[in-house]
């Protein structure tokens, strides 16, 4: 089932620019999966983020979850890299993935459903509380339970194919073997202190090494929604990742095969 799982959305996102006739493309998704009930799900719940949902919560027969990277096109991430304000790419990214990971998901819950698996969908974003920042499902902090990264001092999920893109989840009943977990980091940073480039990419004063500002950095996501309000709601920025070792790779095990 993980094959055809992971087939099918391959297929789906290679074939959406076209079908859709989005400007945004994407690179190979990463796809990863995570046993229901991983205890890491109860401390999310009553450590991390207290509002946050376990997936039986959302689901009572709920055995995995399919947790899945899309990762930006290149060109995207570098169009990214310069000015203050979001580049149009990369608003347009944001929102062409929004509504890509909406379709991917009816599209592989109805390929599932054949299968007699059913599925519980969750939105792409917008599922926060914007007082104080606390979502009731983090795709983020789902997929490092999954195993797809580990977290930099940035707060973006870190994957073998970098942080640029956005993560999808899906909660369902089938029973899939969970993927391990990363043993070391991924983050530069937090493996030998050797990378501050996102630090020194957030020119607003958000992301220090020793804190995080969400209130700045929500203001900073409003005036790019504002600015590009014609093309859809792009409350996005990207600064801290355009671009940076993490941006398209695992900086830590590319510096480990240099090292040997």
């Amino acid at each position: 089932m993980k094959y055809t799982i992971e087939q099918e959305i391959a297929a789906f996102v290679n074939a959406y620019p076209r079908c859709q006739s989005t400007t945004t493309s994407w690179r190979t998704p990463l796809v990863a999966y995570a046993d229901a009930d991983d205890p890491l799900f109860l401390h999310l719940k009553d450590v991390v983020q207290p509002d946050h949902a376990a997936p039986k919560e959302l689901m009572k027969t709920a055995r995995s979850v399919i947790v899945y990277f899309l990762p930006f096109a290149k060109e995207i991430t570098r169009s990214n890299r310069g000015g203050e304000a979001a580049s149009r790419d990369w608003a347009l990214a944001y929102i062409d993935t929004n509504r890509l990971i909406v379709d991917l998901n009816d599209y592989i819950a109805a390929v599932l459903k054949k299968h007699g698996i059913t599925c519980c969908l969750l939105p792409p974003t917008h599922n926060f509380d914007t007082t104080n920042f606390v979502s009731d499902w983090s795709h983020k902090h789902v997929g490092y339970i999954a195993g797809l990264g580990t977290f930099g001092i940035h707060r973006m999920l870190i994957t073998d194919e970098g942080c640029c893109g956005r993560l999808g989840s899906i909660i369902t009943d089938a029973p899939l073997s969970p993927t391990a977990r990363p043993e070391g980091e991924h983050c530069l940073y937090r493996y030998n202190k050797s990378c501050t480039k996102c630090v020194e990419r957030c020119t607003f004063g958000a992301l220090t090494l020793e804190h995080f500002d969400a209130h700045t950095c929500y203001a900073v996501l409003l005036q790019n929604a504002a600015r590009y309000e014609r093309e859809g709601y792009a409350d996005a920025c990207g600064k801290c990742v355009s671009v940076v070792p993490c941006s398209f790779v695992n900086p830590v095990a590319k510096a480990l095969v240099r090292e040997k």
